[in-house]
């Protein structure tokens, strides 16, 4: 009988899913968006604005914007885990990335909503 030994945290399948997940919504999000510009019948500030006025619009892109984030959290995590070997150092800049994309979000939603 052969025993295994358990190693690592198992986020592999997670991940894989997370990452192509979030990359099937940004891709379909920036398919609507390339829809809805091509749509417009002119490029000038007042059908700009009123493209921007929409909730939908707004909720589309903060969900774009959140997948955006995951993926990018993802991607830096496993980054970190794979080729940063101090702990303290990875740690460090798994809480900085946290802050920044935090960060962004936050940005994100005064942007969209302040319109």
């Amino acid at each position: 009988m052969v025993n295994r030994t358990v190693v690592g945290a198992h986020y592999g399948l997670r991940d894989w899913l997370a990452q192509r997940v979030t990359a099937v919504v940004m891709a379909v999000s920036t398919f609507l968006f390339l829809a809805a510009l091509a749509g417009m019948p002119s490029f000038d500030y007042p059908q700009w604005k009123a493209l921007w006025g929409g909730s939908l619009i707004r909720v589309a892109t903060m969900l774009f914007l959140l997948c955006l984030l995951v993926h990018a959290w993802v991607g830096m995590r496993n980054i970190f885990m794979d080729y940063v070997k101090p702990t303290g150092l990875r740690l460090t800049l798994h809480a900085v990335v946290i802050l920044t994309l935090v960060g962004y979000a936050v940005w994100s939603v005064r942007i969209l909503w302040s319109v």
